[in-house]
């Protein structure tokens, strides 16, 4: 691994440092790049994410999903964990901190609005940006694909009863328009972008060229995450410095629930053996939220300067600082799973540049 790479939690401490200073001194700039929205989709944000997750697009092989079926444990473990786990877990988390550990210490109908964005959050998983920590897990890209678009499926008629259950709502809407739209931006535009290229690329020049690509798009991809870091902290910089109190008591249920989520997702993984490229991406979809979904409903169902809206914010906040510590830690155990020593040639390859045939 480069420098670059190497210290990529440095790079991303102070992603974070330049996003709040950035935003405080210029808040009139974030603001107009915050309005570039498709139902409540930021487009910039949206063009970051593309150049993250486009190398791992190149990766897909569609006649290689076929075989996804037949390995059928690592999507009933994601669907598990998503849907019958995580919306739970939160929702007992957000309970017992908002209504018992912090009560006296925030107004009760306060405390009910952040209790209903940490719930938004548990109900809405992972659909961009699990490409994203699969790729820097060296996840099987077939796979992952298959993850997403069950998972996207399945959310199109769960969100809403799940959401409303525990949320004490009967009349919740889900906004179609940031769903579609999410799910358009994030899977359809750069996977046909990723298969396009590769099919030119396999006739030019084969899997080599594929490869090579994909290696040196890798610096692409960081920088993309560390634009999407400043961009995000930068958004919310008067926040975080007007609210710190409220911010820091949101985020510890919310960290509790994300490294809690991944450890079942983890150890479930290696419990029914699965292998690691498949088990790291499994475990990460759980762990990391689909915040646009959140927010959108947050604020139509409680308004724009809400607690909801606020703790859902918050789940924008931490995520990208804690799945970057989780894709570190899956990396270093890797050897807990089967298969790990494919993972770890195709981590090499990715980061150094394929190997040249005559050198094997």
């Amino acid at each position: 691994m480069g420098v670059f790479e190497r210290f990529l939690t440095v790079w991303v401490a102070g992603a974070i440092l330049a996003g709040v200073g950035l935003g405080l001194a210029a808040p009139e700039v974030f603001e107009e790049v915050a309005g570039l929205e498709v139902a409540q989709v930021n487009l910039v944000v949206a063009v970051l994410i593309w150049l993250m997750i486009y190398p791992m697009m190149l990766k897909v092989e569609p006649d290689c999903l076929r075989d996804v079926g037949r390995r059928p444990k690592g999507l009933a473990l994601t669907l598990t964990i998503n849907w019958l786990v995580k919306p739970f877990t939160m929702a007992g988390l957000a309970f017992l901190f908002f209504r018992y550990v912090f009560a006296g210490l925030v107004p009760a109908a306060e405390a009910e609005e952040y209790i209903a964005g940490m719930i938004l959050l548990g109900v809405a998983p992972c659909t961009a940006m699990v490409f994203v920590w699969s790729q820097l897990t060296n996840g099987n890209p077939n796979y992952t694909l298959a993850q997403v678009s069950i998972n996207d499926l399945i959310l199109v008629f769960a969100f809403a009863p799940i959401a409303g259950l525990l949320l004490g709502v009967t009349d919740l809407t889900v906004p179609w328009g940031t769903l579609i739209a999410s799910v358009v931006i994030f899977v359809v535009v750069p996977l046909g972008a990723g298969l396009i290229t590769r099919s030119s690329l396999l006739r030019r020049g084969g899997p080599d060229a594929v490869d090579t690509l994909a290696g040196r798009l890798k610096a692409t991809s960081v920088v993309g995450l560390l634009l999407t870091v400043v961009l995000l902290f930068g958004f919310q910089a008067e926040t975080i410095v007007d609210q710190p109190t409220r911010v820091l008591m949101i985020a510890i249920p919310l960290l509790i629930q994300s490294y809690g989520i991944f450890a079942i997702g983890y150890a479930s993984a290696r419990a029914i053996k699965l292998p690691f490229d498949v088990a790291a991406p499994a475990a990460m979809i759980g762990t990391s939220n689909f915040f646009e979904l959140a927010v959108a409903v947050a604020i139509s169902l409680y308004g724009l300067g809400s607690g909801a809206a606020l703790a859902t914010v918050v789940g924008v906040l931490i995520e990208v600082p804690v799945m970057l510590s989780l894709v570190s830690f899956a990396n270093r155990t890797q050897r807990w799973f089967p298969d790990h020593g494919n993972a770890a040639e195709t981590q090499r390859d990715v980061l150094e540049g394929p190997t040249q045939p005559s050198r094997r």
